[in-house]
């Protein structure tokens, strides 16, 4: 089996103007928690075969992006043939160059209308999805192999948990912003009504109930197995918001409900996938008390989160023992300025990914989030995860080291 090392994006944090999408509605609100709207992001809608042949100059192999449903079902039952077509091209200039492509079919937006109709509470939602799936299969099934269902299906668990701490969004691994979200909620109501018909959308990114969480993995299964039904040559998994979670003294307990929270809980709907993608940035250590607070002295990412780059290996270690899937490292990265510092993340994770490997964990590929410096959802564009900077203003691109060091790793991992 080939060894992939690749990178990847998300359409609506790259492509721009993703207008059918419930994330630009939220953006272009009066009383939006995004930092900035993503208008035309960094333009990889056109710029894509440029981006790729970037990724594929510097030696890698794989490349993870979305499809997006919001411009391939505008609205609902009525689908683009342009866009399905925009995706086609952007598939075959993968193959042209020689990079395996990885595409994900939900990467955290969704149709306005989809939301509008009750979301991700919504048990309609994994027919939809269902129905969206096939759709994409039919189309450009042939071109694909490996197929990531739903991205970080189990975020909208981790968020309402933290919900109901009194530190919002100390241990997301995604640039949302909890706090400004609970000031904001009265005025916040009343535009989502406008904009929603609901004063509490069930946007994916939302605090999802346990209703909800049954719909995800219920659209998961469907989605799988339509798209398996259509191309059974496909290779299909999800992908999970995944901490090293570890045990202060006292605090073992709660560590391992954690655990279970995070993980465990999605077990018997992922058992006939043929992978789990795994996407892991941080650690999170708990006392007795519960989660404790990221060290005074430890390096913090731009996220705010502590710079701990062997969290990855003991994460792969924990899924594969519990799910005994093979394992796809679908994102894992880090947010600074210092190049420097995102090179040496990068060594010490995959050195943790070889020794996975040596001690016989089937382990797909590495897939570093991201390719490019791109809108980090409610943070915006400050955040710097790309290997490959943009300016834009003109929408130059301009490869950091960083996307040399990783392409220097894809033979050493073969």
């Amino acid at each position: 089996m080939s060894f992939f090392i690749g990178a990847a994006t998300a359409a609506h944090q790259t492509e721009g103007n993703n207008l059918f999408s419930d994330c630009w509605a939220m953006e272009q609100m009066a009383c939006s928690s995004f930092r900035e709207p993503s208008l035309t992001a960094v333009d990889h809608y056109h710029r894509f075969e440029e981006d790729i042949r970037l990724l594929a100059q510097a030696g890698l192999n794989a490349y993870r992006f979305s499809v997006e449903w919001a411009r391939i079902e505008p609205q609902e039952g009525k689908f683009n043939e342009d866009e399905i077509n925009h995706y086609k091209n952007v598939l075959d200039a993968c193959r042209r160059l020689g990079v395996e492509p990885i595409v994900t079919m939900h990467h955290f937006s969704s149709p306005r209308w989809l939301i509008e109709q009750g979301g991700w509470e919504s048990e309609d939602t994994a027919t939809y999805f269902a129905r969206y799936c096939a759709f994409v299969a039919e189309r450009l099934g042939n071109r694909m192999k490996y197929v990531c269902t739903i991205n970080e299906a189990n975020m909208g668990r981790q968020i309402a948990a933290l919900s109901k701490k009194a530190a919002f969004g100390s241990a997301l691994q995604i640039g949302i912003d909890l706090d400004e979200i609970r000031s904001r909620a009265k005025r916040t109501a009343e535009e989502n009504r406008r904009v929603f018909g609901t004063a509490e959308p069930a946007v994916f990114l939302s605090a999802r109930s346990e209703r909800g969480n049954r719909v995800i993995l219920s659209a998961h299964c469907r989605a799988r197995e339509e798209m398996k039904r259509i191309c059974p040559h496909l290779r299909i998994g999800l992908t999970l918001s995944l901490h090293d979670i570890q045990a202060a003294e006292g605090g073992e307990s709660a560590a391992a409900a954690a655990r279970d929270d995070e993980f465990s809980w999605c077990l018997p709907a992922i058992l006939d996938d043929d992978f789990i993608g795994v996407q892991n940035y941080t650690r999170t250590v708990y006392g007795p008390q519960g989660e404790l607070p990221v060290p005074e002295d430890a390096e913090k990412t731009q996220m705010g989160y502590e710079f701990y780059p062997d969290a990855l290996r003991n994460v792969i270690r924990r899924v594969y023992r519990e799910a005994k899937l093979p394992v796809l490292v679908t994102e894992n990265g880090v947010a600074t300025e210092n190049d420097g510092r995102r090179c040496l993340f990068m060594e010490r994770a995959l050195q943790g990914v070889r020794r996975c490997r040596e001690e016989g964990i089937p382990i797909v590929g590495y897939l570093h989030w991201s390719l490019l410096d791109n809108f980090e959802w409610q943070k915006g564009y400050g955040m710097k995860f790309g290997l490959i900077a943009v300016d834009r203003t003109n929408m130059k691109r301009a490869p950091k080291q960083s996307l040399y060091a990783l392409g220097a790793f894809t033979w050493s991992m073969v």
